[in-house]
């Protein structure tokens, strides 16, 4: 009875004069007393406004864990039972997932802990461990029963390493020690007591009992409105309703009665944020709370408490290491927010005895609007888009996005048709990190292309869908007037919409946009940034998102990474924003004879003076990245609201006054190396033509006025990268930055011709190491409807000699040229396609890519990896390559095949680029081959492009062989004995190389026995086609008399006879005459070189 009687005392509710006083005495485990005063949910208008209330939390202090009257060597027995037993009445640690913790039932040690918080003001930052309600008799019974209602279970896992929760030093349970196996430390008081009483025993099994009883597990929130099976957005809708809301919750008024002042600052704003993970400040640490919680336990393997604001689930970190974790949440692709203590609890005080610290939301940063945080060098990027249909059937798609980073802003619309092909080329040019629409707002093909592309690269797309639709273009313009938005584009309409074909739709894309970054407090960046138009095709070569996605341009199909593209290849760039640039011009090789020469004679200039090669890397390694750094500066200005917030004024004061200096001392490294480029004549003259520079020199030159902010940086701030600023300094700073700024479009004309000189150097480079193999400038001719047909111009060509894949090479590690001629020049006429046969595995698709690769880098001004290149200009570029279906967008491979090439055959021209691999593999033999004996005829008697046709339909090679627009080539291989015993031990040889004609099979017997498959079943795979071939030789041998009379020979002969069965006095002379004329200069201009 004694030992039941001390466990009493030790639970014993506080007096009342002892709360009232300013003691803190021994209460380990004190009930919460509950705040009855309070007011109604506030309404959910604007979550950064100044919330006060009527206590005033303290600042975090270490917990006391025994009174101050407390004595060690106390020799009474109560105190003795106190000591020996007060160190299993910690708080446990909750070391499982989410996901783990509602099975709490199996085979997981628990502990059962109560704990209470006395003497401290409602709201403070380390209230307890659960609310409890009633007396000592809602505690413990002298029977020794532990009540549910006041008993948490708490999973326990030290052994897992991770920060900290703060304001505690978790200890690890002595239970949980006695269940993995019996005691661990040498302490005789732990062995004391293990061997201790029967009643203590009875006490332990009580709670283990108890949990079996009832699963209450600290997963589950305190707040019955935040249980899934009760939550509800802000319009009160569960989650089953196509409607909800994910990014708010609804918060019944009478919980905010019952709330503190702290809380409610917190809940008011998670209330609106709940997509966003939200740190609270409280004294000189971070916490995040109930769900969020889980999410920093999940992914920081920070341990939870039950404390913090209102007694509920609470992860935390001191405000050191913040930042730190902002980042690794961001990187895995969390929207992270703080909310800020506005003033310090010697502040709020002097208000008044019973105030609370004023907090609000200063922050938000996502994956998609990062700033900082080591973003890397790519470009980051957030889209919105809007989805409007057309009568003629087309859809219009207007856009807008954002580089926060580098303060721009792009809108523009495209037109697109069912295959979505031009808004997988948005997708895959932008390469965004996030993507908001209207909820409901986009057709199931637009959502299947999303889910297609958003598997397309290294890391997924975020999809956002918005609540709110967006609103019309005539509210945008009124928000974009009354906030002061886009104080660089003044003129919107004549501005950015200028070239925009569909502008409503576009400004209702803008809107979304602007409203997702003011959610996101992201005021500044709308309001400096620059608003700019955005072609994705005009003016330059096309490429669809799927021709981006056969031919590897920036990421390859094996696993999404870098390796093996273009962009891999070309990338020899020294600085980041240098690196951006060139990713923009691959999405937009030029359409320009003109501009494609000038960028190709800056490269031959620098391969003729590698000297000034070397000079120009040692510069721009020199040379931080400008771009963001200016953007930053250019956001900084105005916005002076974080440098009032207490402690956190200082930190963003410091890191604007190193980003400040860091800018002008580089922006001095890059007008150093432009004014050295400008004394080399022979190079200025073409860098001149590539890019336009401000003027320099003069009274007002820019090189004077960075001269003067070098020399404000030497004497303000000599250290600037680690300045210790003072009060004075953000004046100082935030003059320099309003003077600094008003020439803001020079510094982007400079900062955009270092990138310029970059990417060039960058094609430099590539040019100059070329592993042993012949790199060429290409001789460029324009679009044939630009000009007359001459002598030297006789249509589109594409002429290369010795052309090699830059980045697939032989089995010996070099490159195997091959050479490629497709329509007529002066040397003599050659059809324009190419009908592509060989064996499996034998580089027919690898040789079809070279085609499309060598054009690009042609048009985008660098030199093609070959001997000789005439190319002239091609508008678009269609593929159809490979086999492959897409499950998660509901479609099959042959209808991937199809619709590709339903793309192609609608939209090619006479200066089209076409490649088409194995069309029709993807269904029965006959209809495949009866698809690609349309398609080809098609292309090569109608739309008469530069078609490379690959194809394993070898009668295809037998209907067109005498077709004068027809090429026929395969891809070489031999074979090698592999043993001089056995005449069929043969090994397949590839050779890589382009042979004329066509190839006898395509030997997928031999490439069969390459992959393993067993001799039996080769075996019979061999007599089984014998067999076929046997079967249908008839047809066989009725194709070989088709090669000697094609299907033009068909179309010649069909426009005679239906001359022939005119009757007489039927017909006008005139148009026979014309018809048989026409049909007379066709056959002449067909076969007058074969004559």
């Amino acid at each position: 009875m004694q030992r039941q009687k001390s466990i009493l005392s030790f639970f014993q509710k506080p007096s009342q004069e002892n709360q009232n006083s300013g003691t803190r005495r021994v209460p380990q485990f004190p009930v919460t007393q509950r705040n009855v005063s309070g007011s109604d949910q506030p309404k959910a208008t604007d979550p950064v406004v100044e919330i006060r209330g009527t206590d005033t939390p303290p600042e975090k202090v270490p917990r006391q864990i025994f009174p101050a009257s407390f004595v060690a060597n106390d020799d009474s027995s109560g105190s003795s039972l106190f000591s020996s037993i007060m160190h299993k009445f910690v708080k446990a640690d909750d070391r499982e997932r989410a996901s783990d913790r509602n099975q709490s039932n199996c085979g997981s040690s628990e502990l059962h802990v109560v704990s209470e918080k006395i003497n401290e003001p409602e709201g403070s930052p380390k209230i307890g461990v659960a609310a409890q309600q009633g007396g000592e008799d809602n505690i413990v019974k002298s029977t020794g029963k532990v009540y549910q209602s006041c008993v948490l279970n708490i999973e326990s896992d030290d052994n897992i390493p991770g920060p900290e929760t703060p304001g505690m030093q978790p200890l690890v349970p002595r239970l949980k020690r006695i269940q993995e196996g019996g005691p661990k430390s040498e302490d005789n008081c732990d062995r004391a007591l293990l061997g201790s009483s029967k009643r203590m025993k009875m006490f332990e099994d009580s709670m283990l009992l108890n949990k079996n009883d009832k699963d209450v597990s600290d997963t589950a929130s305190k707040f019955d409105w935040l249980d899934p099976s009760q939550i509800r957005d802000a319009n009160k809708r569960r989650p089953d309703d196509p409607l909800y809301d994910k990014t708010t919750l609804y918060v019944p008024p009478n919980a905010f009665t019952k709330m503190s002042a702290s809380q409610k600052q917190y809940w008011s704003t998670k209330c609106q944020y709940m997509d966003v993970l939200l740190f609270f400040k409280v004294g000189k640490f971070y916490e995040l709370y109930e769900l969020d919680a889980e999410i920093g336990h999940k992914e920081l393997d920070w341990k939870i408490t039950l404390s913090g604001v209102g007694k509920c689930r609470q992860v935390g970190i001191s405000e050191s290491g913040i930042d730190d974790a902002v980042q690794k949440l961001v990187a895995r692709g969390y929207k992270v927010g703080r909310i800020e203590q506005l003033e310090t609890s010697d502040k709020a005080k002097a208000r008044g005895a019973n105030s609370v610290i004023s907090r609000k939301l200063v922050e938000v940063v996502s994956p998609s609007t990062a700033t900082d945080y080591h973003i890397g060098p790519d470009a980051v990027h957030l889209l919105a888009i809007k989805e409007v249909g057309m009568d003629n059937g087309q859809t219009v798609y207007g856009f807008a996005f954002v580089d926060c980073a580098a303060l721009k802003f792009w809108v523009g619309s495209i037109n697109d048709d069912a295959s979505c092909a031009a808004l997988g080329a948005l997708l895959l040019q932008v390469s965004p990190k996030e993507l908001i629409y209207e909820s409901r707002g986009l057709s199931k093909e637009v959502q299947k292309a999303l889910r297609k592309y958003s598997l397309t690269g290294p890391s997924a797309l975020q999809l956002t869908p918005m609540q709110p639709i967006f609103a019309d273009a005539s509210e945008v313009r009124n928000l974009v007037h009354s906030k002061g938005y886009f104080k660089g584009s003044l003129n919107l309409q004549n501005h950015a919409l200028k070239s925009v074909i569909h502008p409503d739709v576009t400004l209702s894309a803008l809107g979304g946009l602007i409203n997702h970054l003011s959610r996101l407090m992201l005021d500044d960046v709308l309001r400096n940034g620059d608003l700019l138009p955005y072609q994705v095709y005009r003016g330059c070569l096309k490429m669809d998102g799927q021709t981006l996605v056969n031919l590897e341009i920036f990421s390859n199909n094996a696993d999404g990474g870098p390796a093996g593209t273009l962009y891999k290849y070309l990338d020899n760039c020294v600085t980041s924003s240098g690196k951006r640039l060139l990713r923009t011009w691959i999405c937009h090789p030029l359409m320009d004879v003109e501009g494609i020469n000038n960028r190709l004679n800056v490269v031959e200039d620098m391969l003729a003076h590698p000297e000034i090669m070397l000079l120009v890397g040692q510069y721009l390694r020199k040379i931080p990245d400008l771009e963001r750094l200016l953007g930053r500066i250019r956001a900084s200005f105005q916005s002076s609201a974080a440098l009032l917030l207490p402690l956190l004024g200082k930190k963003v004061l410091k890191q604007r006054v190193k980003a400040f200096g860091t800018l002008v001392k580089g922006l001095r490294v890059g007008m150093d190396l432009l004014l050295l480029l400008q004394t080399e004549e022979h190079l200025s003259t073409p860098l001149l033509k590539v890019f336009k520079l401000p003027l320099f020199s003069g009274s007002d030159g820019l090189d004077k006025f960075l001269t003067q902010f070098e020399a404000a940086i030497d004497s303000d701030f000599p250290n600037y990268k680690n300045h210790d600023v003072t009060d004075k300094d953000a004046e100082i700073i935030s003059i320099l930055i309003e003077l600094f700024i008003e020439k803001a479009t020079e510094w982007s004309e400079i900062i955009h011709a270092i990138n310029c000189v970059d990417v060039l150097r960058s094609f430099t480079v590539t040019a100059s190491s070329s592993c042993g193999a012949a790199m060429s400038r290409p001789f460029i001719l324009p679009l044939l409807k630009n000009v007359v047909l001459s002598q030297e111009t006789r249509g589109p060509i594409l002429k290369a000699k010795g052309l090699w894949h830059p980045f697939a090479l032989g089995e010996n590690g070099m490159p195997v040229p091959n050479d490629i001629i497709l329509g007529e020049d002066t040397s003599g006429y050659h059809p324009r396609t190419l009908l592509l046969t060989g064996p499996n595995m034998g580089g027919k698709s690898t040789l079809l890519r070279t085609a499309c690769l060598a054009v690009i880098l042609a048009q985008l001004g660098c030199y093609v990896p070959c001997e000789m290149c005439v190319i002239s200009l091609v508008d678009t570029i269609f593929t159809r390559l490979g086999a492959t279906d897409r499950i998660m967008a509901g479609e099959s491979t042959f209808f991937v095949e199809c619709t590709e090439t339903a793309s192609v055959l609608q939209n090619a021209t006479q200066d089209s680029l076409v490649i088409l691999d194995e069309l029709g593999r993807g269904t029965s033999t006959f209809d495949g081959y009866a698809i690609a004996y349309a398609v080809f005829r098609h292309l090569i008697e109608k739309v008469n492009c530069r078609l490379l046709f690959a194809t394993h339909y070898h009668p295809l090679t037998k209907e067109f062989a005498s077709h004068p627009h027809v090429n026929l080539q395969h891809m070489a291989c031999t074979f090698r004995s592999k043993s001089e015993c056995s005449s069929e031990s043969k090994e397949l040889v590839f050779l890589y190389r382009l042979a004329s004609g066509a190839c006898p099979e395509s030997y997928g017997l031999q490439v069969a026995v390459m992959a393993g498959i067993p001799e039996q079943v080769i075996r019979t795979a061999s007599k089984a086609g014998q067999v076929i071939r046997k079967s249908i030789g008839e047809s066989f041998r009725v194709s070989e008399r088709r090669s000697e009379f094609s299907t033009l020979h068909e179309e010649w002969l069909t426009n005679l006879m239906a001359v022939s069965r005119i009757e007489d006095g039927k017909f006008d002379e005139d148009d026979v005459l014309d018809t048989l004329f026409c049909l007379w200069h066709e056959l002449k201009n067909s076969y007058r070189l074969g004559n």
